[in-house]
């Protein structure tokens, strides 16, 4: 046999596939002896060869116009070098016939590319991509191989005509213990598990928590949370959104990366002191810029407290009039807000996908809202001297965002600002009577039966919503409900109901019967597609439920499982018009109705009088506005 000689050649391929003529392409075309071409291990080609004898009698009488792909085998005899075909197989098959048909010599030259071993897995597998059922264990080993080779995800993605995201992806999953891979022959795991799995840095981490795991405990899910059980997940954190990803980790934080989740702040990060260092130093400069308004005091606050914050009184301040580039931007976000609330409406229930879809549409809104709101507060204009004896909250609110709450003031601030002629609201000394138990005015009766519970049941399920967006709200109601009971002693023994029933009946049922359109309101849409994902997120079992609790992490979780579950047991309808134990919560959540429900003639004026709803206007426009009578 003749020593083998790799000389270049003309690469004549004009007609030739894409695939087989460039790929490698930046290796030069050479040409090697025939008797070097040999079937490739790393070929997942299965299908039979067709048309052999045809191509056969076409490279006798033209040649061989198209080169092969090939990689270097081990095994070679002196210097003969074997080459392993792994593009090109019914060319090298129909070389095969003609050299057993001896019209070639062993010795024929045939033009060739050379690739590197995990090159030939990628070409094997992108030339059978078509089939089902490829083994994705192959997919994943031809990318490990191919970044151990030095190529770059860029050069990978080009390669398998990929997003760089997605080669990340799949080289995440590929870097799992190979232990743990090699269950993917026998589909004894998934790809999502193995992505869960990818999170550990270490393959002894990874082992350990798959096979020590029970059954119902190697759901994704449940990996996750053993995985980073004492970390927090940066895309529920709202202290995280408010100081960001990328400050922590300027800070010298680490991030245990989520490729496998589309949040910008999808990862996990273990370094809570630092987050809270972080969170106090952006309050506390936010802080210093609302001082320099000139108020008389400021103070921080990592929450929201609506309980702390309806202790304060409040100056009133006066809006000026927008200039005329506020009443654009203003009239942009209403507009804005009006077509996201048509989407929202024009949902189908049989979308599979609605839910999703309202979902962001929800958080669009949200933020459409927080503008316009930013915006009114641009107006606002204080009294300086006023100023100078109230003071604000920096807050860190519910989604991550700063929240100013200005204008509040100290019980013994309050009286002497009034004393002074400030324009004062909601002083301490006003908000210490009880709202529930308060004698109302008797007054004539305006809506029947059937519309207050319409109204009522708008309400409880705007409530519950409110409940998902300030979890820590109804982890105090809930308290505000049990307390009571636990310390009769202390609290004395009531049987009247508080703002919760908790029967243990959800109220789903009930709410749509006292109100047929409650479905198509964002507040049902908000709630029902927190439904959707308790259901999609809890164990199928009941008996697997407190081990999946006891797992779940306290500050996120558990308090937005509590939320949901608070709000299904709210007993707020009534069909009478009289003060209600669930208007104490809706003032605590700050409740704002027009941001849920809107009054049209179906659901509100052909059940009200003509002569009531003149009344109700004539009592809130002012004199002033009002239309004289012609006598």
């Amino acid at each position: 046999m003749q020593a083998q000689v790799e000389t270049p050649v003309v690469d004549t391929a004009g007609s030739a596939t894409s695939l087989e003529t460039s790929f490698g392409n930046e290796q030069h075309v050479v040409a090697v002896p025939y008797s070097s071409l040999h079937p490739s291990p790393l070929n997942a080609r299965t299908r039979p060869l067709s048309g052999i004898e045809g191509l056969a009698a076409n490279i006798r009488a033209k040649g061989l116009l198209q080169n092969l792909v090939v990689h270097e085998m081990k095994g070679g005899r002196g210097k003969q070098r074997k080459y392993g075909v792994c593009a090109g197989q019914r060319r090298e098959a129909a070389l095969d016939l003609l050299y057993a048909q001896k019209h070639i010599a062993a010795d024929y030259p045939v033009p060739v590319r050379i690739v590197s071993d995990g090159e030939a897995l990628a070409i094997s597998l992108i030339e059978n991509s078509e089939r089902e059922g490829l083994d994705p264990f192959d997919v994943l080993r031809a990318y490990r191989m191919l970044a151990e080779e030095g190529r770059s995800v860029d050069y990978i993605a080009a390669l398998f005509s990929a997003s760089p995201l997605t080669v990340k992806r799949r080289m995440k999953r590929a870097n799992v213990s190979p232990k743990l891979l090699a269950l993917l022959r026998g589909d004894a795991i998934t790809l999502d598990q193995l992505a869960a799995l990818a999170l550990a840095d270490d393959h002894e981490t990874q082992e350990h928590i798959w096979f020590d795991a029970n059954e119902w405990q190697r759901q994704p899910n449940y990996l996750r949370q053993a995985i980073t059980r004492a970390e927090i997940d940066a895309s529920r954190s709202r202290l995280v959104r408010f100081v960001g990803l990328v400050a922590y980790e300027a800070a010298g934080g680490y991030v245990r990366r989520d490729l496998f989740s589309d949040d910008e702040n999808a990862g996990y990060i273990a370094d809570a002191d630092l987050l809270q260092k972080l969170v106090a130093q952006k309050l506390d400069a936010a802080a210093e810029e609302v001082r320099a308004e000139g108020w008389g005091w400021i103070e921080t606050r990592v929450e929201r407290d609506f309980l702390e914050l309806n202790r304060y009184g409040r100056l009133r301040p006066v809006q000026r009039p927008y200039t005329d580039d506020e009443q654009q931007k203003m009239d942009a976000l209403t507009a804005q807000q009006d077509e996201l609330a048509e989407k929202l409406e024009a949902l189908s229930e049989d979308d599979e996908s609605a839910y999703e879809e309202a979902d962001r549409i929800n958080d669009e809104i949200e933020r459409v809202n927080a503008a316009l709101i930013a915006l009114e507060g641009v107006a606002l204009v204080w009294d300086e001297t006023q100023m100078a004896g109230a003071g604000a909250f920096v807050i860190v609110g519910p989604q991550g965002e700063l929240v100013i709450e200005r204008g509040l003031l100290r019980r013994e601030d309050a009286s002497v600002l009034e004393a002074a002629g400030a324009d004062v609201t909601g002083t301490p000394e006003a908000q210490a009577h009880d709202p529930v138990s308060a004698q109302a005015p008797k007054l004539q009766p305006s809506h029947n039966a059937k519309l207050c519970q319409r109204l009522t049941a708008h309400r409880t399920a705007t409530v519950h919503a409110e409940l998902l967006a300030q979890p820590t709200v109804a982890l105090a109601a809930l308290l505000h409900y049990l307390v009571p009971k636990a310390l009769p002693e202390h609290f004395g023994r009531m049987s009247t109901p508080d703002f919760l029933a908790l029967t243990g009946t959800s109220n789903q049922d009930s709410l749509l019967r006292a109100a047929d359109d409650l479905g198509t309101s964002p507040a049902w849409s908000a709630v029902e597609a927190q439904r959707a994902r308790w259901i999609a997120e809890l164990p199928a079992k009941r008996a697997d439920l407190l081990p999946w609790l006891v797992q779940q992490d306290p500050g996120t979780t558990r308090l937005d499982l509590l939320a949901f579950c608070t709000g299904t047991l709210l007993d707020g309808i009534t069909g009478e018009e009289r003060p209600h134990a669930i208007n104490a919560l809706a003032g605590v959540l700050n409740l704002d109705m027009t941001r849920y429900w809107t009054p049209t003639r179906a659901t509100y004026f052909d059940h009200v009088s003509k002569a009531r709803i003149a009344e109700f206007i004539a009592t809130a426009v002012s004199p002033k506005a009002q239309p004289t009578s012609k006598r």
